[in-house]
């Protein structure tokens, strides 16, 4: 008897049947062990959940005016803002990647505060999309102290950027090299490395998943960023090519080992005005990520400490909104 027969019939015998209310009831009893007879525990359904962290950047200023001591971040992440997880920036400890004594202070830092630490994001060390052996092989060499520095901090990855002169194509193929090379070696030494959507054609989330799926390696992935998807800028430094950052980050969510939530202003309500959170978080849940996404605000219109705040409000309110 075929699908189609089978309904059919079921239909036309079940047409005008009455359920007693016994039975129905049934339906709504406890599963029972065969053997026993005793009911059996059924697991509740967990609600979808992210944690939130702070990127280091966004409290950029406070650090470069020297306000704020790197060594006092994860201190400041969780007694002014109740975040217990963090990602670092190497800009602000660049000289520090091989001092033992400075990373064991970073790490003992963070422990006495109850924090995790997550990631660094590096810059400044050399294109790994770079045309150029050499340059290429430099760039993912430079990389390696960083490596080992995030994985004595206790860190999942090292975020990185796919950058090169050329050709899609050919900045493509080199950055496959490069990002393979350093994933092959982050990898002895149980580590992540993660690319974000940072300019240029890393910003293409179909360039950027591209490249991704041809490294294939479990530990090279990716860092969506919400709002870093500027192509290309003119003479004035304005973004003269933009791709779609709910299609890009939709994109790249295949690859995602963090999320970062970028955000820059706000309405009366609390909104960023730039980015559509629910949205946006939507995208995030429905790829199935349930890691941290973190905070990196970039705007000038709140303070850097107000502006965390609201960015924490408004992912906290996102969350309860999608937590079904």
């Amino acid at each position: 008897m075929n699908k189609r027969t089978f309904l059919k019939r079921f239909a036309e015998g079940s047409a005008g049947m009455v359920f007693a209310p016994t039975i129905l009831s049934s339906c709504n009893q406890p599963a029972k062990n065969t053997e026993t007879g005793k009911p059996v525990a059924v697991e509740p359904v967990a609600s979808w959940h992210f944690d939130i962290s702070l990127a280091q950047w966004s409290l950029h200023r406070t650090l470069l005016g020297g306000e704020l001591d790197n060594l006092d971040f994860a201190a400041t992440a969780k007694n002014e803002f109740g975040i217990e997880a963090v990602e670092y920036v190497n800009r602000f400890f660049k000289d520090k990647s091989g001092t033992k004594d400075y990373l064991s202070e970073m790490k003992q830092r963070a422990v006495d505060s109850g924090v995790k630490n997550l990631l660094i994001m590096i810059d400044g060390e050399g294109h790994l999309g770079a045309l150029q052996d050499a340059e290429r092989t430099k760039a993912v060499e430079n990389h390696y102290t960083w490596v080992e520095a995030a994985k004595f901090l206790g860190c999942h990855s090292i975020r990185v950027n796919a950058a090169g002169e050329g050709t899609a194509q050919e900045v493509g193929d080199a950055a496959v090299d490069g990002l393979g090379r350093l994933a092959s070696f982050a990898k002895d030494h149980g580590l992540n490395v993660i690319v974000e959507n940072h300019g240029g054609y890393s910003s293409d989330g179909k360039w950027l998943s591209g490249v991704m799926a041809q490294v294939a390696l479990d530990n090279c992935g990716t860092l969506p960023d919400f709002g870093n998807f500027c192509i290309a800028r003119n003479d004035t430094g304005e973004c003269s090519e933009e791709y779609d950052r709910y299609t890009g980050v939709k994109e790249l969510m295949t690859h995602a080992k963090a999320v970062s939530a970028k955000s820059h202003d706000f309405d009366a309500e609390g909104n960023e005005i730039h980015t559509d959170y629910l949205k946006m978080m939507r995208i995030v849940k429905e790829a199935g990520y349930t890691g941290y996404v973190g905070i990196e605000y970039e705007g000038r219109e709140l303070g850097e400490i107000e502006g965390i705040k609201a960015t924490k409000a408004l992912l906290e309110k996102v969350r309860e909104q999608l937590k079904g």
